[in-house]
Formats: C-alpha cells, sequence, structure tokens
C-alpha cells in the first residue's frame, strides 16, 4: 500500500511513478476521487452521530428519528465506497526510486554483470527434459495424465538432488544469520491484500479455495512477511532475516503456449526464499546484500550467470528496485531468469502494519525485502544442463555431494 499522505499532498509524484511504470496515470485522479468521496461520507458519518448524542429528552424525539434515519442511509453507502476506495487504492504500485532505469517492458532490462564462462561442450548437449527422462528423474507425461499439464514428477536421485539443494541453501543461510522457517502454503484473502499481493488484477494468478475461503501461496514470501503483522521491532532487532521453503502455486495465466517443454514454467514448484525487515536506512544497502547472497548460492552451484537490473516497466508492483539473476541454459543458448530480489521498501510493511520503534520514541514503519535462495525446477535446469557430460549423465558439483551422497547421477 502506498502512503496515502502522497495521494492527498503530492499526487504528481504518484503521476510520474505510475508514466514510468508504463501505465495511464488517469488512475491517480480516480483513487483523489474516491478518497475524497470516502472521506466526505465519514465526516458526515461521524456528523450524525455526534448530532444523534445531543437529541435528547421527548421535545427531540422527532430529529431524533429523522437523524438516525439519515444516519443509517449514510452508513449503508459506506461499505460499497470503502470497497471501491480500497480496490483502488490497491491497484497503485510502489514508487520506484528515482535511480532505477526507465524502461516499458523485460526488453529494456539491463545485465549490469556476469560471472562464470558459459558452457560450451564438445558434443551435442542435450535439454534438461532429454536428459531428466533418459536418467529417469523427471517425468512429466505421468504428471500429465495424474495432474494435467505444468506439473511434473521428481524421481530417484532428481528427487534427492531437491533435497539437497534445499539443506545447501539453509545451510549457507542461516550462516549468514536467518533463521530457518517452514511457513504455511495457505493465506487468508484479508493478509494476502495486505501484504499487496492480492489486487483485482493478481486474482487470475492465484489459486482460491472458495469452501475454505483461503488462496494457496505464490511463495513463501507471502505468508514469511506476515509473521511480524501488527509488530513493532526495537532497533536492536534489526535486521531480522528469514529463510523459508515452501511449495508455491501460480496458474502462469497468460502464459499459455510459452515454455510448455520440460519443468520451467509451471503450476506448482518448489523455492527456498530469503525474506528481511530493516530500518528505511539501510535498505538499499541490504538490498545488494541479498544480491550477493544468490550470487554466492550459484557461484556454489558453478553455474554461469548473470545479474540484472529491472527496469521500471517490468518491475513487480510491490517493489521499488529490483534485480534478476539468471543463470545460462546452453540448450536455449542463453540466460533464463532463476531467481528476483527487491526492495518493498515500506509499501508491504504499510500493509501488515510492521513498524519500528526509534531511539527518540516515534514509530516509522519498516522496509521489507525478499528475494529467491533457489528456485527448485529452474536451478534444477540449469545444473543439468551446464553439468551434463556426454554419455549423458550428469556431474553434482562439490558443494551439493555432501547432501546429495553421491557425485554424479547415470
Amino acid at each position: 500500500m502506498i502512503n496515502i499522505d502522497i495521494l492527498r499532498n503530492t499526487p504528481d509524484v504518484l503521476k510520474e511513478a505510475l508514466i514510468k511504470r508504463g501505465k495511464d496515470a488517469a488512475l491517480i485522479d480516480s483513487c483523489i476521487a474516491l478518497d475524497d468521496q470516502w472521506r466526505s461520507l465519514v465526516r458526515e458519518i461521524d456528523a450524525l452521530r455526534a448530532a444523534q448524542k445531543q437529541f435528547t429528552g421527548p421535545q427531540h424525539r422527532e430529529e431524533a428519528r429523522l437523524n438516525k434515519e439519515a444516519l443509517k442511509a449514510k452508513e449503508q453507502e459506506l461499505p460499497e465506497i470503502e470497497h471501491r476506495r480500497r480496490v483502488a487504492l490497491t491497484e497503485l504500485p510502489n514508487i520506484p526510486f528515482d535511480d532505477v532505469f526507465v524502461g516499458p517492458d523485460e526488453s529494456h532490462n539491463k545485465p549490469i554483470r556476469a560471472h562464470g564462462k558459459k558452457s560450451t561442450f564438445d558434443f551435442d548437449p542435450k535439454d534438461h527434459m532429454a536428459l531428466g527422462e533418459v536418467l529417469g528423474i523427471i517425468d512429466t507425461k505421468q504428471a500429465a495424465e495424474v495432474s494435467g499439464a505444468r506439473f511434473y514428477y521428481l524421481k530417484g536421485k532428481g528427487a534427492l538432488l531437491e533435497l539437497a539443494l534445499v539443506r545447501y541453501a539453509f545451510d549457507v543461510l542461516t550462516e549468514e544469520g536467518f533463521e530457518a522457517v517452514l511457513p504455511p502454503v495457505m493465506i487468508r484473502p484479508d493478509v494476502y491484500e495486505r501484504m499487496g499481493r492480492l489486487t483485482e488484477s493478481q486474482k487470475e494468478e492465484r489459486y482460491y479455495l472458495s469452501k475454505d475461503d483461503m488462496y494457496l501461496v505464490g511463495s513463501a514470501e507471502h505468508t514469511l512477511g506476515p509473521l511480524h503483522m501488527d509488530d513493532v521491532f526495537s532497533l536492536e532487532q534489526l535486521p531480522k532475516r528469514y529463510v523459508g521453503f515452501s511449495t508455491c502455486f501460480r496458474r502462469e495465466a497468460g502464459s499459455y503456449g510459452k515454455d510448455t517443454r520440460g519443468i520451467l514454467r509451471v503450476h506448482q514448484f518448489d523455492k527456498v526464499e530469503m525474506y528481511e525487515f530493516c530500518t528505511p536506512e539501510t535498505s538499499e544497502q541490504e538490498h545488494q546484500k541479498l544480491v550477493a547472497l544468490q550470487e554466492k548460492l550459484f557461484q556454489g552451484l558453478e553455474v554461469p550467470y548473470q545479474i540484472v537490473e529491472i527496469c521500471t516497466g517490468d518491475m513487480g508492483p510491490t517493489d521499488a528496485r529490483q534485480f534478476d539473476i539468471e543463470a545460462w541454459v546452453p540448450s536455449q543458448n542463453v540466460y533464463r531468469e532463476v531467481g528476483s530480489c527487491s526492495n518493498t521498501t515500506d509499501y508491504q510493511t504499510r500493509g501488515i502494519n510492521t513498524k519500528i520503534k526509534q531511539a527518540d520514541g516515534t514509530l516509522v514503519f519498516a522496509h521489507a525485502l525478499n528475494a529467491t535462495g533457489l528456485a527448485m525446477g529452474r536451478t534444477i535446469i540449469a545444473l543439468l544442463e551446464n553439468h551434463q557430460q556426454a554419455d549423458g549423465s550428469i556431474l553434482i558439483p562439490k558443494a551439493l555431494q555432501k547432501y546429495t551422497g553421491f557425485n554424479k547421477i547415470g
């Protein structure tokens, strides 16, 4: 949620932010009109309630009746106005930092550094599905029979490889001061909305369980943040860092026909996620630390990657700044996204009401950041393709061998 004072006092700041994101700035005028309507109605209701207390005694019976009827009518109007106002406000994205690269879409994202030599082979390399099927570790055909398209089984050493990746990431990150968490994968709609992840435009992407009035999460981020909903941190408690692991669910709405082969773009996947609360003064520094940790994980996996600065038109709506980490995929001769890292400033913490008590006793909203630790399916794709051998086997990076118990698949 954006700071309502910015909307009311300096709306041009929000209009400029929307234009940078390639969105219609007229949305701000609509929000202002709804906010004014809501504020006016609340003032009228407050005035009628105050007047009602003054009408005492038989001589004011008729005035009290008429006032009560007027109050009831206004109170009946309020829920509809509140709903329309809330929906409009939740559609307003975060304000990008002034120095974020401006561009309309992903084609304008900017690689800023790369690490590792792109894999080359003296044989004809296979893609991850050709490798996975021959090795018997990935099965999408039976998954389609059981669950439909965009699902998969990991089997045998493939399943053990994922478990090894989880433990590897948790060990690296807990040594860096992150607290390990296994969070819920279901979330109440009101909490999801408070996290800025359930706008009207996002609902198509979510899996909703109508009987329970619950959603399945799209990331551990969505339930890690609410760990401190309505909490107040002391300065001594920050930064507060969590590493969570969960299954994630996404409809991949609008992606039909894209990446249909393999396990790159699926409806259900597992992911290690980092989430952090910090002070507003340190959030940009902490953001760089999270990116560095993503790099540390992929360097340990011996996978070539690049870090990409995401332009304003492609950033997530909660983000003030975003970087992606992209791993080299030999079969496609291109880098593909395997994780993101975002500074959401106080956008999410305003929604979940997470504050910091400063040295002078005043309260300010904390800043929150999130970053992919390892997205399992995409990481496994990168491992299989970059570490494949001429005989179709896969070498396991040294950093993983103590977790897998084997140094080779095949």
